[in-house]
This record gives structure tokens, sequence and C-alpha cells, in this order.
């Protein structure tokens, strides 16, 4: 339940009189924020992407007001509306279990409960000798993942002609997918519930290899360019995990229960993104409520922390590096708290920059975008998920551009065979989430704009206005018989560079697109909530992807 921004105008709660609403409530409302909720307010009700709801900050909050917005959302925000999983006594219910919240324990990650949750499934070693190349597919870097968010499954497709190639359970809210790019037949899931699973890609049906719990709340993943070791990063019990990236075997936890954060208050931080690099033997993991990014270098015994650079913002979410020159020397590390994208060196294991997006922006790069452009060099750019603008930097660490978009969007992503950068504004309500902004590489502008209608899509000049391309689309209906207006996001590339795909929520496929023109190609179908979509042969050359 994203109450994204919720204390910023009404959004907090109070005590709530039992004659306020009519009607009982029989939700479990501990279980509904678990489900809901605590990835964007965190496990202690701290904020991160949505506002904080801890008691001190909502106490003296209007109710009535405040269970609306939890029936209705906050359009322009991350907070989407409940009321198709809520009535009115639910929500009063939401508000007076958060009004009253006491605060829980937090665990602190343990190598002996992280091992106790690790199973072998399938023996990696007779797969590899049954199935020495792809059987599904010609090679298994044409393999791209999809993630079926609420059906808790990952989908393997087939990148060159859209085939779905098999479904896996793979834990509620399967949240990213990674390669191991010295070995491409092995892949990897994590899940918000902790389940990380591993997967061999060159045989029949992608069979699963192993699997380990590595906490109840988790969220990144990277695996070392040598290919030997996984990193998984955790909400709770707050750390980061080191694996046998053959194995999963756990070979080290980072507990960061106590940590000093830009305050100067110690307390429990979560991990949010990790990254790899293939600038030196590392993977950094960023300490979401502490405001630093540590530094592992695997190559050494036991795996020590080589470098800790604090005080890069408020709130880390996810990030990713640099292109050309010296690739992966830099990370940038959103910071939603502080609307600022850290810059960490990577040689010199500090903070070089802090790039400033804006008054309420909370960046939100995906996977970011890295490109080279004639005038300005290599460039940047982060989404922004409150605003409909994508922030464009340059290898100085300067804004060269703000692109107005129509509403917040959660990813930006190009290759090299687009013209664009591909933008969604997922975030920006129903008038606007079917439209994705296709901006012009080189003259920082949006060029054309891609949108989805309930029976129509088109591309269209966004000065002209003119219709340059329009297809059919097939109308979907939700449980309650009413149109729903397709809410697209996370352009990701496919097919040697030809297509782009993207994803439709709530409308349970994947359009695929001309990279070079946004020209519709065809519909992946019969998906559900597709979320995340990671095309290997694509990200085998991304830094930290």
């Amino acid at each position: 339940m994203r109450l994204n921004k919720l204390v910023t105008s009404v959004a907090a709660l109070a005590v709530v009189s039992s004659g306020l609403f009519a009607g009982t409530s029989h939700m479990n409302v501990a279980k509904m924020f678990e489900k809901e909720c605590q990835g964007c307010h965190g496990p202690n009700h701290e904020g991160g992407v949505g506002a904080d709801l801890r008691p001190n900050k909502i106490a003296k909050k209007n109710a009535y007001t405040l269970s609306e917005v939890i029936l209705n959302g906050r359009p322009g925000t991350a907070m989407p509306p409940f009321n198709e999983k809520m009535n009115q006594a639910d929500a009063q219910k939401m508000v007076d279990y958060l009004q009253h919240f006491k605060g829980k324990k937090m665990s602190v990650l343990s190598m002996e409960a992280v091992k106790a949750g690790w199973k072998k499934l399938n023996d990696r070693t007779a797969l590899l000798k049954k199935y020495p190349h792809a059987v599904d597919v010609k090679k298994v870097t044409d393999i791209c993942f999809v993630t079926e968010r609420d059906a808790a499954r990952v989908v393997f497709i087939d990148g060159t002609s859209g085939k779905v190639l098999s479904k896996h359970p793979a834990g509620f809210a399967v949240h990213v997918t990674v390669t191991n790019k010295r070995q491409p037949r092995y892949a990897y899931s994590i899940s918000r519930s902790g389940l990380v699973t591993m997967f061999d890609l060159a045989s029949k049906g992608q069979q699963k290899i192993a699997q380990v719990q590595v906490g109840s709340d988790s969220r990144g993943l990277a695996v070392s360019p040598d290919g030997k070791y996984l990193m998984a990063g955790n909400y709770v019990p707050g750390g980061a995990i080191l694996m046998d990236a053959m194995t999963l075997e756990p070979l080290k936890v980072y507990p960061t229960s106590s940590v000093i954060n830009m305050d100067g208050d110690i307390g429990s931080s979560r991990v949010a993104g990790i990254y790899d690099t293939p600038y030196g033997p590392y993977i950094a993991f960023a300490l979401k409520d502490a405001g630093h990014v540590y530094i592992v270098d695997y190559s050494k015994p036991n795996f020590p922390i080589v470098g800790d650079i604090p005080n890069i913002g408020k709130i880390l979410h996810d990030g990713f590096e640099n292109e050309g020159k010296e690739i992966g020397r830099y990370l940038m590390q959103a910071s939603q708290g502080s609307d600022v994208m850290g810059v960490v060196d990577f040689k010199t294991k500090s903070l070089v920059a802090k790039v400033y997006t804006g008054p309420g922006s909370k960046p939100h790069p995906g996977q970011g975008s890295s490109w080279y452009n004639d005038r300005y060099g290599q460039l940047y750019a982060t989404n922004s998920m409150n605003v409909g603008d994508v922030v464009i930097w340059d290898s100085n660490w300067d804004v060269v551009a703000h692109v107005r978009t129509a509403g917040g969007g959660l990813f930006v992503g190009t290759s090299e065979h687009t013209p664009f950068i591909w933008s969604d504004n997922v975030l920006g309500g129903p008038d606007n989430w079917n439209k994705i902004h296709l901006i012009n590489k080189q003259t920082l502008e949006v060029d054309r704009i891609l949108t989805v209608g309930t029976k129509q899509g088109t591309i269209t000049d966004p000065v002209t206005h003119k219709l340059l391309y329009k297809w059919k689309v097939p109308t979907v209906k939700n449980k309650k018989g009413k149109v729903v207006v397709p809410r697209i996001l996370h352009a990701e590339p496919a097919n040697h560079g030809h297509w782009t795909m993207v994803s439709e929520w709530n409308a349970g496929r994947i359009g695929i697109y001309e990279a070079k023109t946004g020209k519709f190609v065809k519909y992946i179908k019969g998906l559900t909530t597709p979320t995340f979509t990671y095309s290997i042969e694509h990200r085998q050359s991304i830094p930290g992807a």
C-alpha cells in the first residue's frame, strides 16, 4: 500500500472514534500493511518511497480525510487507490492501526538464519552435462525475464520471438532478476519476501538449481563480473548477503542493524541497491536509511568492506553506473529523501558530486540511462517519481536538461540501437500513465509520444500533434467489468536491439515496439501484472545491471 507523501497534506492518521465510519472490518490489518504498504513505507513505518507513518508524525491528522486518501489514492504520486481492496471500515481500521503502532523489534541478520534457508533443488553439474547448449532458444542471451508481481512468478520469454518459454513460482512480488555475465546460462531472482532463486537457462524449461531465504523483505541483487559471487540486499533483517554464485551457499553476511545515519543517530538500515562493477573487484550496496554506500572487495579473504561513503543523502534507493570512458567507475546513487543523485567514485572510494534533481522530485532511475551526446559527451538520466521530469546531466556532474513529461515515472531506458530515451509516466494518473515519452538522445527534447488507449494505440509528434502510427489495442476489463486504461512502464531493449518491450501492468501483457521508430509490433499476452523486464543480451554490456 503506497501511502506516498501521505503526511505532506492530509496523509497521516489520527485516533478514530468507533462512530466515525459505519460497518465492521474483518481485515487483518497487519498482514495488509505487510503485503501492500511495507514496500514503500518500511517495516517499522519509517518511510522511504512513501511517507513516514510513525505515530509521532501522524498523531494529529484528520482521520476521515486520511481514510479517503487510502481509498482514493493521491494522483501524481506512487500512492494508488485501494478502494478495490478495502472498504471504508477497512480504511478506518488501517488508520487506527497506524496511529497506535507501537513499533517492532528489528531482527539482526545472521549467517545461521540464512544458511538454514538454503536449499539445493537440482544438480547443476548434471544439468550442464545433459544440456551443454541451450534447448529452448538458439542461445541463452536471447532470453528475457518478466516478473509477474501478483502471481509471484518469474517468466522466461524468447526475446527474438516473444514466445513464453516457462513460468516459475519465485516468491511474493518478485522484484528483480539478474544473470551471471561470465556464465549467462545462470540467472537469479529475488522476491520482496526474501527468496533468492537460481535458474539454469540452458536446461529444458529453465529449471531451478537452488534457492535461499535471505530474509523476509528484500530487494536487490548483483553478480560479480568474475561470475563467482552473488550479493542480495535485505530490508528485513537489514543487511547484505554474499553467496556462491554457482550454488547459492551463503558465504558472509553484512548486518546493518546498527549504523549511523546522516543526522548522527544510530539505528537499523534497510539495504536497497546492490551494484557490481567492471572497474574493480567490487560489489557495492546502499544503506537506504543511513545514507551510506559500502564497497566490498570480493577478491580479498573474508570479503572485507574496503569503502564507506557516507552523507550521500536520505532514503537511498536505486542507481546505475557510467558507460563510455572508464566504464563502471562511477555509481549514480539515487537519494529520494534529498532529491539528489550521489556520484560515488569506485577508484577513490569517495563521493565526488551530488546532482540535484529538483525539489520533491524523488529520483528513480531504475536501470538508468547513459549514452553519448555529440554536444555534451557522455550523458546520464533519471526519471522523477513525483513530477513529470527526466533529469539529464553530463560527466562534469552538471544538469544540462530537464525534459518535461506527462507525470511521475519509474524508469528511463535506452540502448545503442534506439535514438530515444524511453521514459514512462506510470505514476501520472489514469490520464497519463498509458504514455511513454521518447526523448531524442541528441536534441534532448521529446521526439514522439507513445500512447496505449483502450481501443487504439498511437505514436504522435508532440509539437505538431501529427499522427505518425496507430494500431488496434484489445480492450481489457477488470473484474467488475470496467474498461481499464493500460498502465505501462519499463521499456527494455530486446531482439538484438530491434525491439523495445514495454510492460502493461494492469492489462496483463507486454507491448513490443520497433526500437528505431516506436512503431507497434505485437503483444505478448496472458501475463499477470508484468512489471520488471530484463533482456540478457542487452544487460551483458551494461555495467552494474
